[in-house]
């Protein structure tokens, strides 16, 4: 994907990070590059699958 930014003046006060989703990003300001990973811990043993939920 390839697009083009024009960047103009910015002023920023206060900010206040109620939340973080598991992937979000947060950025105030100039970037050259940004890179995106990801990592899955999970065992898929532990997934469900599918509309059912587990009776207790």
């Amino acid at each position: 994907m390839n697009f083009t930014v024009v960047n103009k003046g910015i002023q920023v006060g206060d900010v206040k990070v109620v939340g973080v989703a598991s992937s979000s990003i947060f950025l105030i300001g100039d970037s050259e590059t940004i890179c995106l990973s990801s990592t899955f811990d999970t065992p898929p043993e532990s997934l469900i699958i599918g509309p059912f939920v587990p009776l207790v």
